[in-house]
């Protein structure tokens, strides 16, 4: 009678009981010898092993507005990859492997196959990255969501060793600045993309000759992951800025010992189309565009001369974008 009850109120309990033993089994692949205990108890639990003064890195984030368009486009598994790459890349910048990953997604009516297709991205990526998907929440809400809306936010937990700790702290002027490709806006911008570019069927399905691919199919290429191609070279790496809200100004100075700021070549990479796109659509002044968006770096490395020119041969897409310089003024980060 109760959950007859529940039912009417909005929330099935039998709907989610089905749907949590589904998610355990799509997380199952992503367990590695250490999980002690994953999806299905009250907490997961994990064993530490390899390594000798353990320091755990975490960090938590969501996936914002970006969601609205993988609803109106009815395609839910690449917002799964999206946040567990942000969440890998950005303990990343400390130097930290990842370990676990927990999600939560709510929802105003559980809708059993849009969680499932959230869940296999998750998955995928985090057995990409030997990053175990060791828990989570699946909420039912309704009267807090509308219609299809939905969130997703994701915890990852990582570790390294604290004699290889990444903090920026041995940064200095004359240190050299390096940039490795986006795969496009990433996970932030979307606000003032989808009222610049509009969010409707047809906006989305619409083909662009410079995308060449549809306005949605260019806006949902998954966030890319760095760890694969940085992880063997860190030790070259003094400091490292992962490009997501706030754009450059907002990221890098994060890593700036004081007294330093970072001068950027605006001319040393080309930004690719769907950001001219966006400028251009919105009027958008330069200066704003690069407090926003990631305008084709994902991620800024920040190494000493040599190491720079040996990180840029080990890593073939890397450019050099800026150096290291002695603060004048106020800004922290600065374009020529």
């Amino acid at each position: 009678m109760i959950s007859n009850h529940y039912t009417q109120a909005g929330v099935d309990i039998g709907a989610a009981d089905t749907l949590k033993k589904d998610i355990a089994r799509l997380a199952r692949v992503t367990l590695r010898p250490e999980v002690l205990a994953g999806p299905g108890l009250f907490g997961g639990m994990f064993e530490l092993k390899g390594f000798t003064q353990p320091v755990l890195v975490s960090s938590m984030d969501g996936v914002g507005t970006k969601l609205k368009l993988a609803v109106t486009l009815d395609r839910l598994d690449t917002v799964g990859i999206d946040i567990v790459n942000h969440s890998v890349n950005d303990i990343l910048t400390c130097g930290a492997t990842p370990l676990f990953f927990l999600d939560y997604i709510a929802m105003g009516h559980l809708k059993p196959e849009a969680v499932r297709e959230i869940v296999k991205g998750l998955s995928s990526a985090c057995q990409d990255v030997s990053c175990t998907l060791i828990g989570g929440e699946t909420a039912e809400m309704p009267g807090l969501y509308a219609g299809s809306d939905f969130d997703l936010v994701g915890c990852i937990i990582g570790a390294v060793e604290k004699s290889e700790i990444i903090n920026g702290q041995t940064i200095t002027p004359g240190d050299i600045i390096l940039g490795l490709p986006s795969s496009g806006l990433h996970t932030n911008g979307y606000s003032l993309v989808r009222r610049v570019l509009g969010e409707g069927i047809e906006d989305l399905g619409k083909y662009h000759p410079e995308l060449g691919m549809t306005l949605g199919e260019a806006l949902l290429i998954p966030h890319r992951s760095y760890l694969k191609e940085l992880k063997s070279l860190l030790t070259l790496v003094k400091g490292m800025a992962h490009i997501t809200g706030g754009g450059f100004p907002g990221n890098v100075p994060r890593v700036l010992p004081e007294n330093t700021a970072a001068r950027f070549d605006a001319k040393a990479w080309e930004i690719p189309p769907l950001f001219r796109l966006i400028e251009s659509r919105g009027g958008i002044a330069r200066d704003e565009m690069y407090r926003v968006f990631n305008m084709g770096i994902g991620i800024a490395l920040i190494a000493a001369p040599d190491d720079a020119y040996r990180l840029k041969e080990r890593l073939p897409e890397a450019m050099i974008i800026g150096e290291i310089v002695r603060l004048q003024g106020s800004d922290r980060v600065v374009f020529d």
